[in-house]
Parts: structure tokens; C-alpha cells; sequence
């Protein structure tokens, strides 16, 4: 039977505590209540510490791989969950971290299987929306010629690979979100996101963009995990936490490409860290790691004609923020702040 609202709908954020979720979060809170779910497998509390205080905010801390049942928490009962159920369950939950990776390995495994159920199931007890944060590691390597890629492509990715457990898990994520749709007759959603950066990004996680940025500040080199041809594309947060509320309130079942479609070379991108910092650094190059590979560029002609999005915030903006949130932490901490 329909829930009945009482002020305002209640929203499940899982990885809410996440570089993307806790920002997702933020935007979620302006119109409804929310219940972030983090065990801090790559997340962190400083990320989500600003809303700790704010009564439509509830954190819990519990490893998704296990099943929730939100209705036995004793702090969840403020938000009637057991007559108002929950209406949007938006799904990140997964270890991000690029310098933990391999140790992460069957976390990331578990994540993008039972914890992606147990998401699912949720979504099945109170008939919530459903949006999956996928990624475009499902596609596998760039085409020939660069070529951006459709969603229809149906990608080529190695189950068998060194990093096979968050590019296969993905993919094998995105194939229980559609089954769930189908059987349970959900509304579940698909969006493939790519390379995103700004403000919360974790520090000395082998992630090139925040790295850059403290090594500027710190007059050390730029380290570079490639050659001088390594480029991505790379979207500002606040443009991917429009394109999945765009999504989640469309008629879309996806995927849909949520990323920038510009092609940018690393060197470029150090190359204006050091001019908006000042730095007297140079540009070095080191060996590629395993999770930082040239992924390839999204065709985004559906999120533009079905969602009307599109990103709109520069890079040299971007990343003029990225750079003042880093500068505030390191102050922050000089003070003896955490």
C-alpha cells in the first residue's frame, strides 16, 4: 500500500560518507531526510561531520555486505520508517580506494554483489526508487581512435584481471539491479559514472588530482603515473550529483553516461595546479598503477536530450575549488583541527 509522507520523503544514501555520496548527501538534505550508511571502508567521517548535527540527517555505520533492517535501529524510529517506509535508495556503497586496492579486493567483491542485494532488497520492502552508481570501468579499455562510447556498447573487460573485482564486480552489479527490476517490478535505475574529482577527494590515495595539489603546495614534484600522452576526462562532483538527481527523478531506467566528455592530457591538468598554486614544482612520470588507466570517453547525447544535463562547471574551475578545499583542510590541521 502507499506510504504516507509525513513532511518529507525519506532517502537512503548508502557510501553516503564517500568522496561523491557525502556531497550527494548535502543536496539530498535541502528536500528531504536522510539516512547515510558507511562502514569507512574508503569514506571518512570528516566528510559527513557537518551533518552530524542536522536532524534530518542519520548516520549509520554498518558494512552493507550484511543485510539492514533499518526498522531495529533504534535511532531511525524519529523518521518513521516503519509507516513512511523509504522512498529513494540511491547506491553507492564500494571501496574507492586506488592506493588500497588489491587489499580491498574481496571488500570490493562483496560490495558489488551482496551489498548491491541487500541494497536491492531494500528498495523491494518499500517500493523506493533505485539508483545504481556504476562506472565506466564496464566498457574496458578505450577504442581505437578514441572513440566515445554509447551505452549501448556492451564493453570488453577481462573477469580475470588484476582489477577484475571492481570492473567485472560492476558489471555483474548492473545485471542484478536490471534482474531486480524485472522480477520485482522496481523502479531501478542505471548511471555509469566517469572520472570525477572536486572538494573531500581523499589525500595520498595514489589519486593524481588531490596528490597534485599537495605536492604543489608542498614545492614537490608532480608525479605523473604514465606517460606525457596519459589523458581522461574528468567531471566536477556537483555536475554528477545533478546528472543522478536528474536521474532519479526521470522516467529513464539507464544506463546513462554521466561524465565529461572532453579529453584532457594529466599534464595539462598539473599543468594548472601549479600556475593557481604558484608552485615552483615540476612535472615528473612514474609507472602507471593498476587502477589509474585511460578509461574511455562517454557519449553523453542521452543525458543531454533525455535529462537535459550536461556538465557546466570548467575544468580550471573545478579545480580552482578542489584547490581551496585542500588549502582549508592543511590549515585546518595546522591548527589542530581535524
Amino acid at each position: 500500500m502507499p506510504k504516507v509522507i509525513f513532511d518529507k520523503k525519506n532517502v537512503l544514501v548508502t557510501g553516503g560518507a564517500g568522496f561523491i555520496g557525502s556531497h550527494l548527501c548535502d543536496e539530498l538534505l535541502r528536500e528531504a531526510k536522510v539516512i547515510c550508511v558507511d562502514n569507512f571502508s574508503s569514506g571518512s567521517e570528516t566528510n559527513i561531520d557537518h551533518l552530524l548535527s542536522n536532524p534530518n540527517f542519520i548516520f549509520i555505520n554498518h558494512d552493507l555486505s550484511y543485510p539492514l533492517d533499518l526498522e531495529a535501529i533504534p535511532e531511525i524510529k524519529k523518521f518513521k520508517v516503519a509507516f513512511q517506509g523509504i522512498q529513494e535508495v540511491y547506491h553507492l556503497a564500494c571501496p574507492m580506494s586506488t592506493k588500497h586496492f588489491v587489499d580491498n579486493r574481496l571488500a570490493t567483491l562483496l560490495a558489488n554483489s551482496y551489498a548491491t542485494k541487500n541494497a536491492l532488497d531494500i528498495a523491494v520492502k518499500y517500493g523506493a526508487k533505485f539508483l545504481h552508481f556504476s562506472s565506466s570501468v564496464v566498457y574496458g579499455p578505450r577504442l581505437e581512435g578514441n572513440e566515445k562510447i554509447k551505452e549501448t556498447y556492451i564493453g570488453a573487460v577481462d573477469p580475470l584481471s588484476d582489477r577484475s573485482s571492481y570492473d567485472e564486480g560492476k558489471r555483474f552489479s548492473e545485471s542484478l539491479v536490471a534482474n531486480y527490476r524485472q522480477i520485482y517490478n522496481i523502479d531501478a535505475k542505471i548511471i555509469r559514472v566517469f572520472r570525477t574529482y572536486g572538494p573531500r577527494m581523499p589525500l595520498n590515495d595514489e589519486q593524481m588530482i588531490p596528490d597534485f595539489i599537495a605536492n604543489a603546495l608542498d614545492g614537490k614534484d608532480l608525479v605523473i603515473f604514465g606517460n606525457e600522452d596519459f589523458s581522461s576526462s574528468f567531471c566536477y562532483v556537483e555536475d554528477v550529483i545533478d546528472g543522478a538527481l536528474k536521474m532519479m527523478s526521470s522516467s529513464l531506467t539507464g544506463p546513462v553516461n554521466i561524465g565529461s566528455d572532453e579529453d584532457v592530457r594529466i599534464s595539462e591538468i598539473a599543468k594548472i595546479i601549479i600556475e593557481e598554486t604558484a608552485a615552483s614544482s615540476k612535472i615528473t612520470y612514474g609507472e602507471q598503477k593498476i587502477f589509474m588507466s585511460e578509461l574511455p570517453l562517454p557519449d553523453i547525447f542521452v543525458a543531454k536530450n533525455e535529462l537535459a544535463w550536461m556538465p557546466v562547471v570548467t575544468l580550471k574551475n573545478g579545480l580552482k575549488k578542489t584547490i581551496f578545499d585542500l588549502q582549508a583542510k592543511r590549515q585546518m590541521k595546522g591548527l589542530g583541527i581535524n
